[in-house]
């Protein structure tokens, strides 16, 4: 059976809109992956066609971030982007989650994008002052900072 680049990238953009959707990020994020899911499904060509011919914005709903990602899918199999959702969090970082401020979506970024992963390197990070460039971080440095400092020390008694 011929594999369907269209029905794979319909179901790679709805399955990073379901784990958008679940870690409570940005609706319109999530909207977005829909609707281009929506707009692939009923793409009437092959995608790779569209994507030759440079016209991969023509395409409802594909704009400059979603074409540089089918793009990537059509050269490397995969989306990076999708990878790093898909990867659940280390067990060492799970309880960043109840940090004031903090979310899912947040402690993933931490890690997968910033490569902390140690109540250590968080707490450098808080004190560095640039945890709290953070987007809902910015004004709670200080109880960010003592929270980490009260689960570090509740860690390092045990």
């Amino acid at each position: 059976m011929e594999n369907n680049i269209n029905e794979d990238l319909t179901a790679l953009f709805l399955s990073m809109a379901g784990l958008l959707a679940s870690r409570g990020e940005n609706p319109y994020k999530v909207k977005a992956y829909r609707r281009a899911a929506d707009s692939l499904k009923s793409l009437q060509e092959d995608v790779t066609q569209v994507a030759n011919r440079g016209e991969l914005k023509t395409i409802p709903g594909i704009g400059k971030e979603l074409s540089i990602k089918i793009e990537e899918f059509l050269s490397t199999g995969r989306i990076r982007a999708y990878e790093e959702l898909k990867t659940p969090l280390p067990v060492a970082v799970r309880e960043w989650i109840t940090l004031p401020g903090f979310s899912e979506p947040i402690v993933h970024d931490l890690v997968f994008r910033l490569g902390i992963t140690t109540w250590e390197d968080l707490e450098a990070l808080a004190q560095s002052h640039l945890l709290q460039t953070l987007p809902g971080l910015g004004s709670r440095g200080g109880e960010i900072l003592a929270a980490i400092q009260e689960k570090r020390s509740t860690y390092e008694e045990a």
